[in-house]
């Protein structure tokens, strides 16, 4: 499923699809917005989105075999819910 199919599934429910593209982009845009201030976001039943820091580390050019330092940054983190874990089992 894509950002396209779940724009349809949402407009299923809400009287327009343009209503659902605005719900769906304001959604993504919300968490992108909390996880950017550092915020984690609990959806709870589906899971748990968090900022994550990745140290920095040495790693390795694949051509070339030659090392190169990649520096610390933040990453965001999934954490399914029981529900969610629960349905797909």
């Amino acid at each position: 499923m894509n950002k396209a199919d779940l724009i349809n599934e949402v407009a299923k429910v809400v009287s327009t699809k343009k209503e659902a593209q605005a719900a769906v982009d304001c959604m993504v845009q919300s968490i992108t917005d909390a996880l950017s201030k550092g915020d984690s976001v609990t959806l709870v039943g589906f899971g748990t989105f968090k900022p994550v820091k990745r140290e920095a580390r040495t790693g390795r050019n694949p051509q070339t075999g030659t090392p190169i330092n990649i520096k610390e940054r933040k990453v965001p983190k999934f954490t399914p819910g029981k529900a969610l874990k629960e349905a797909l089992n």
